[in-house]
């Protein structure tokens, strides 16, 4: 009896490893389509994007609030977990700081429309907001405090002065070929930097 549950866990654990992977496939797809046509894209781009049937979007996320809500949450999960790797894998903890706000200023793209979605849930709205604060201050800290104790930017600001300064720099950039909020943003970046 143990030797059957062993190889009922065993084969357990590589489908929910699986169902995971597909379901971040589709979170990507779906990232990547709000990107390039907002939220109100047709699920069937979607669909085509991951690779897979409405009907398999469908059982996932009943509904397309549902489905903005995973996107903003994964990617929340993407750019917390970034971090940590980038402060390991770059030369500086200065270079880790940039490349992460990088992705920050990815992530708000992403994120623009959300409001829409769920206009008339303000609590859910506030939970996801509070989420977001929750898993990216602490990782914009751990970054900007690693590259102020190696003398790279200066430290009379705080992550979430640098958290919202880059946020609002990207406001607005939506629909405006003209103004480019990822240059903006790394003008900002490059202004904490200390001479050396």
């Amino acid at each position: 009896m143990g030797d059957n549950e062993a190889e009922a866990g065993g084969a357990v654990q590589p489908k929910r490893a699986d169902a995971r992977r597909n379901k971040e496939t589709l979170l990507d797809a779906a990232a990547k389509v709000f990107v390039a046509s907002g939220v109100d894209a047709p699920v069937r781009d979607i669909a085509r994007e991951a690779g897979v049937g409405l009907g398999t979007i469908y059982r996932h996320f009943p509904t397309r609030a549902d489905l903005v809500i995973a996107v903003y949450r994964h990617q929340v999960e993407a750019c917390a977990e970034a971090g940590p790797a980038l402060l390991t894998g770059s030369a500086t903890p200065y270079a880790a700081l940039r490349e992460w706000i990088n992705l920050f200023v990815d992530f708000l793209v992403t994120k623009h429309g959300l409001a829409a979605v769920l206009r008339s849930d303000t609590a859910g709205f506030e939970a996801l907001h509070g989420y977001f604060l929750d898993r990216l201050l602490p990782v914009c800290a751990e970054l900007f405090d690693a590259a102020v104790a190696a003398g790279e930017v200066r430290s009379d600001l705080t992550s979430y002065e640098i958290m919202r300064g880059v946020g609002n720099l990207c406001v607005g950039a939506e629909g405006d070929d003209r103004y480019d909020a990822l240059r903006l943003v790394d003008v900002f970046v490059a202004g904490m930097r200390l001479s050396r």
